[in-house]
């Protein structure tokens, strides 16, 4: 497996919150014989409790240092897939730690993270107007997320394994 001989993560998720990287990254973790590790879950459990009461309790800034902290952990001891929070890729550190890895931004519209989140779920970052908030946040993070790359893959009209044979097409780990 690649990850394995590059000394990093076989697969590494990102994209927007709602994207099914955590959904995707288990079906390719059980494809490849891995294991999945999710760097929101890791803070979760670090923190001993719930990342939006982390953002309402210590602060946005507070949360992007635990997870800085998690990507570096995650990235240097794990072999398997790896699935990042969707504002990982605004650390610049973080960004650079992800150059060489086999990177797969997870991607869809607007319409679709309606369906999937309902934009109404307890995720910090779109509790005012989440529409043109998703918005403001893609348009800020895409550039970051194609720059840490290696693919781009839709999420769009797809269920997670579908996904998922489209991430390892484009790895070419087929055979893996």
């Amino acid at each position: 497996m690649s990850g394995e001989a590059s000394g990093g993560p076989a697969v590494v998720l990102v994209g927007p919150m709602g994207v099914g990287k955590t959904t995707v990254g288990q079906v390719l973790a059980e494809r490849l014989g891995t294991t999945f590790r999710d760097t929101d879950t890791d803070i979760v459990a670090t923190a001993g409790k719930e990342i939006s009461e982390i953002f309402i309790d210590e602060g946005e800034p507070h949360f992007r240092e635990l997870e800085r902290q998690a990507v570096r952990t995650a990235v240097a001891g794990h072999r398997g897939v790896l699935a990042l929070g969707g504002g990982a890729v605004l650390d610049e550190g973080t960004r650079a730690l992800l150059a060489g890895l086999p990177v797969v931004f997870l991607e869809m519209g607007v319409a679709e993270a309606v369906k999937r989140t309902g934009l109404d779920a307890p995720r910090p970052l779109l509790a005012v107007n989440p529409r043109q908030r998703w918005r403001e946040l893609m348009e800020q993070r895409r550039p970051l997320y194609t720059e840490v790359a290696r693919a781009v893959v839709s999420t769009e009209d797809r269920t997670p394994e579908a996904v998922a044979e489209a991430v390892l097409d484009v790895l070419e780990l087929k055979n893996a």
